[in-house]
């Protein structure tokens, strides 16, 4: 069996999901009706600092809180697909359009939505907290939970790799 470290020199580009990897999966309601959740902010280092240094990253969320895509939006990341209630076609849509190549991509979900993309990638990931069925089909399971900085964990990881992680271009924001 391949270590997963080797997986991550071809990653290219990052699919994330949100609640239960971006989030703890607690979601807050207001009186009002909105929803509210926190996530990491050295989750949010590291996706600006992957954004800088080239990386693509994708954000596909069966949610639809438009704040969501504003966080992501002041972090770099162009390509937030909220709403989404088949993952699958979206991922297949972005390959057809000939812009995604799955050996390339690292995709770190925690639920069963996420399953069918997970077994279509280079590298599958997952919080430590995620279903069972995700950790089956996982190369790699984060020591971090959702919402606890597995989404560092596995963007740093690949960094390092790649010898891209603690020069100049990291001390700032």
């Amino acid at each position: 069996m391949t270590n997963y470290k080797q997986l991550l020199h071809a990653i290219k580009t990052f699919i994330f999901d949100v609640d239960g990897v971006m989030t703890d999966g607690i979601v807050l309601i207001t009186p009002d009706g909105d929803l509210l959740r926190t996530m990491n902010v050295k989750d949010g280092y590291a996706l600006q600092l992957a954004v800088r240094k080239g990386y693509r990253i994708i954000i596909i969320s069966g949610g639809r809180c438009e704040a969501v895509r504003e966080r992501f939006s002041l972090l770099g990341v162009k390509e937030v697909f909220l709403g989404v209630s088949h993952k699958l076609e979206v991922f297949e849509t972005l390959q057809k359009e000939g812009n995604l190549r799955p050996d390339e991509v690292l995709f770190m979900g925690d639920d069963i939505p996420d399953f069918e993309v997970m077994k279509k990638v280079h590298v599958a990931a997952c919080p430590a907290d995620a279903a069972e069925e995700i950790k089956s089909v996982s190369s790699y399971i984060s020591s971090k939970n959702g919402g606890q900085g597995c989404v560092r964990d596995v963007i740093e990881q690949v960094m390092k790799i790649q010898g891209n992680w603690f020069d100049d271009d990291g001390f700032h924001w």
